[in-house]
C-alpha cells in the first residue's frame, strides 16, 4: 500500500473524529456536555473502543444537506469491552446538526443492534439528539421504526440500556422507552413527546424543558427514568456498575463474584430491625443491606413508586434480583405504581435469568376512588402474571405482615414461589386484626359493657388463632418460621439448592398479560 493512502486514511479519521468541527466541539464542552467520543471513552474499559463506518454519510440532496456532509453521520457507533466483557455501543454526536438523526444515521444504530442480537451482547445508547432530521422528512421516520424493531426484538435477548445526556424528543423518546434501562442526567438531559411551545399553544401550561421532561420529573413522576446522575461522568459509572450484576444474553446466568462476606454470616442486628408493631414504620433497605453481601445492593427507580424496593444485589457473590414492600412510605401498600415498578424489574430478571428475593411487609392494596378509576385492578394484575409467569428460582421471606391480596402477589407459594420463609412474627390474614374483629365479632362489640376491653381480649385471641406463621406453614404454605438473623444463611443455602432448577410454561406463541 503506497504511503499516500495511508496519509488519506488517516486524515479522514482524523476528520471523522472531529464530528461537527472544533467550534462545535467547544459548544458542547460550554455546556458541560462531552464528545460522543469522549463519552465512549469514558464508559469502554481502556483503549477497548473498535469503531463502525465511521466513513458513512447522508445521502440526502435537498434543502441544501450536499452541502452539510459530515463523515459518521452524526452518530459513532461500535463496539468494546466494559469489565472485560463484550457491548456494543452507539453515541449520537450532538456537534453534527444537533444529532438529529437521519437515513443513515439509523442504518448505522440498526447495524449495531442486529449484531448485539447475533452475537448476545448487550446494548448500550447514549442520546443526545434534537430529533428527526426534518430534511430527510419520511426517511428519517422510516429510520425511527427500523430501530424500534431492533429494540423490540432484542427486547428480552440481550440487556438494552439507554443513557439520556442532552434532548430527547418527538418519536425519538420511544427507543429508551423500548429498552430495559433509562439513566437521565439532572439539568442536562430532557425526555418529551412534545416541547413547551406545544404544549403551551395546546394547553395554555407554562413550563419549562426541566419542568415538563427533566430527569427529576422522570424518576419521581413518571417512572419513565430508572437512574438519575448529577453529572456524566456518575452516568457513565453507574452503567458500568448496572452492567457487572447483568448477564451477556438471555442463554447465560449473570456473572458471579468470590463474595468476601461470610455465608454464615448470622446479623444480630436483624432481630432490632423490624418494629414487632405492625403499623410502625421503618426502612426495608436496611433490612436488604444486612441480609445481602455487604455493599452489593444497587437499587433500580429509587425515586418512583417508593411503597415498593427494587434492585439488583449479591448473595455470596451470586447476583439476585430484590422486591422488597417499604414501610416508610404508604405502610408499603401496593398501588399503581408500586405494581407497575414491581411488575417490569421482576420480568426483567425472569427473562435474564436473575434470581428473585422478595421481602414480604405488605397491608394490602391501597385504597381509594383515585386507584379504582385509575386501573388498579388491571395495573395489580400485571404484578401478578409477572411472578405467575418467572421460572427463575423464586425465594420469599415474610417479615411482619402479609394481609389479602397482596399475600398471594407477592411471591408466595400459590404463584410457584420455590422457597417461603417466614420470621416468627409475621402476620397472615385477610386482613389486619383490628379490621378482622370489627367485622366477625360487629355483634359482640355492639353489646358489650366494656367495649374497649372485650376488644383488646378479641384482638388477643385473632392474633394467636391466625395473626401468625404457624397456621400457615401447617398448610406447606411457608416453608420454615426462622430466627431473623439466620435470614442470610437460609437464603444462600436456598439458592444453592435452587441452582438447576427447571420450569416452564404452556407453550404459546405468547401470552395476553393485562397490558
Amino acid at each position: 500500500m503506497t504511503s499516500e493512502k495511508i496519509v488519506q486514511l488517516r486524515q479522514l479519521q482524523a476528520e471523522a473524529k472531529l464530528g461537527g468541527g472544533e467550534a462545535a466541539i467547544e459548544r458542547q464542552h460550554e455546556r458541560g456536555k462531552m464528545t460522543a467520543r469522549e463519552r465512549l471513552a469514558q464508559l469502554l474499559d481502556e483503549g477497548a473502543f473498535q469503531e463502525l463506518d465511521a466513513f458513512v454519510t447522508h445521502r440526502s440532496h435537498e434543502f441544501g444537506m450536499e452541502e452539510r456532509v459530515t463523515l459518521g453521520d452524526g452518530v459513532v457507533t461500535g463496539y468494546g469491552t466494559i469489565h472485560g466483557r463484550l457491548v456494543y455501543v452507539y453515541a449520537q454526536d450532538a456537534t453534527v446538526m444537533g444529532g438529529s438523526l437521519g437515513e443513515a444515521h439509523a442504518a448505522k444504530i440498526v447495524k449495531v443492534l442486529d449484531l448485539a442480537i447475533k452475537n448476545g451482547a448487550p446494548v448500550v445508547g447514549l442520546n443526545d439528539s434534537g430529533g428527526a432530521r426534518i430534511q430527510e422528512g419520511i426517511l428519517a421516520l422510516g429510520g425511527y421504526g427500523d430501530i424500534f424493531l431492533r429494540n423490540s426484538l432484542a427486547s428480552g435477548v440481550v440487556p438494552q440500556i439507554s443513557v439520556i445526556m442532552g434532548p430527547c424528543a418527538g418519536g425519538a423518546v420511544y427507543s429508551p422507552a423500548l429498552t430495559d434501562f433509562v439513566m437521565m442526567v439532572n439539568e442536562t438531559s430532557q425526555m418529551f413527546i412534545t416541547g413547551p411551545q406545544v404544549v403551551k399553544a395546546v394547553t395554555q401550561e407554562d413550563v419549562d424543558l426541566q419542568q415538563l421532561g427533566g430527569a427529576r420529573v422522570h424518576a419521581d413522576t413518571s417512572g419513565v427514568a430508572h437512574f438519575t446522575a448529577e453529572d456524566e461522568d456518575q452516568a457513565l459509572d453507574m452503567v458500568r456498575i448496572l452492567l457487572s450484576y447483568l448477564p451477556q444474553n438471555n442463554l447465560e446466568d449473570p456473572p458471579a463474584v468470590v463474595s468476601q462476606d461470610s455465608p454464615a454470616r448470622a446479623d444480630e442486628a436483624l432481630e432490632t430491625v423490624v418494629p414487632a408493631e405492625a403499623n410502625t414504620p421503618y426502612d426495608v433497605i436496611q433490612v436488604i443491606r444486612h441480609i445481602m453481601d455487604m455493599g452489593s445492593f444497587f437499587e433500580v427507580q429509587s425515586g418512583f413508586a417508593r411503597n415498593i424496593v427494587v434492585g439488583f444485589a449479591r448473595l455470596d457473590g451470586r447476583v439476585v434480583g430484590v422486591v422488597a414492600n417499604q414501610p416508610n412510605f404508604k405502610a408499603g401498600s401496593l398501588d399503581i405504581d408500586a405494581s407497575i415498578k414491581a411488575a417490569r424489574f421482576v420480568r426483567f430478571c425472569d427473562s435474564f435469568n436473575v434470581p428473585l428475593v422478595t421481602f414480604v411487609d405488605v397491608p394490602g392494596f391501597m385504597p381509594g376512588v383515585a386507584q379504582e378509576h385509575g386501573g388498579i385492578i388491571k395495573e395489580g394484575a400485571k404484578l401478578i402474571y409477572a411472578y405467575c409467569e418467572a421460572t427463575v428460582p423464586k425465594l420469599t421471606v415474610v417479615l411482619r405482615k402479609a394481609y389479602g391480596g397482596a399475600y398471594i402477589v407477592m411471591s408466595s407459594k400459590h404463584v410457584r414461589s420455590d422457597f417461603n420463609v417466614a420470621w416468627p412474627m409475621a402476620e397472615f390474614a385477610v386482613m389486619g386484626p383490628e379490621g378482622a374483629v370489627n367485622v366477625i365479632h360487629r355483634r359482640e362489640l355492639a353489646d358489650a359493657d366494656d367495649r374497649e376491653a372485650t376488644r383488646a381480649r378479641l384482638l388477643d385471641e385473632y392474633r394467636e388463632k391466625f395473626a401468625n406463621p404457624y397456621q400457615a406453614a401447617s398448610h406447606g404454605y411457608i416453608d420454615a418460621v426462622i430466627e431473623p438473623t439466620q435470614t442470610r444463611p437460609v437464603l444462600i443455602n436456598a439458592l444453592q439448592m435452587l441452582q438447576n432448577k427447571r420450569d416452564s410454561v404452556p407453550a404459546k406463541k405468547h401470552a395476553n398479560m393485562p397490558l
